[in-house]
């Protein structure tokens, strides 16, 4: 006797299948491919995490470094470093939503801030500089 999940169990397994049906007069190259919504290329949402601690131009509050942030990641036309590409990242501040930029810089293997907020001080970058200061005078020398 049939009874009313028999009819559920076809339906169920029609979802499973791997192959489609492809109708002859279907050309794949008539498929929308790569445009966006806002018609910007190159540009892709990403979830990031802040590689150092920032402060707000806008309202002054003090972001940490490790915080996440889903941002706007493109790339920087015209602009790299060796042939490496140079990438900008836009996110928003999490207490004013001012928008704040951020660069690759392949150069020194760091991040620069574009816009909207500034670095905040970082006693070891400070040290790794004299270091290599030092370090010229003493070539210099010899």
């Amino acid at each position: 006797a049939r009874g009313p999940r028999a009819d559920r169990a076809a339906t169920m397994g029609e979802r499973k299948v791997l192959n489609k049906y492809i109708p002859p007069d279907f050309d794949p190259s008539k498929i929308p491919r790569g445009t966006r919504k806002g018609g910007k290329r190159n540009e892709m949402k990403v979830r990031m995490m802040l590689p150092m601690s920032i402060c707000c131009n806008t309202c002054g509050n003090y972001i940490s470094k490790g915080t996440k942030f889903n941002s706007r990641k493109e790339d920087a036309l015209g602009e790299d470093y060796l042939g490496i590409q140079i990438f900008r990242f836009f996110f928003r501040c999490n207490r004013c939503s001012a928008e704040i930029t951020m660069k690759t810089d392949p150069k020194n293997s760091d991040y620069t801030v574009e816009s909207g907020a500034s670095r905040n001080y970082e006693p070891w970058r400070d040290k790794a500089t004299q270091e290599e200061e030092a370090e010229r005078e003493r070539e210099e020398e010899e």
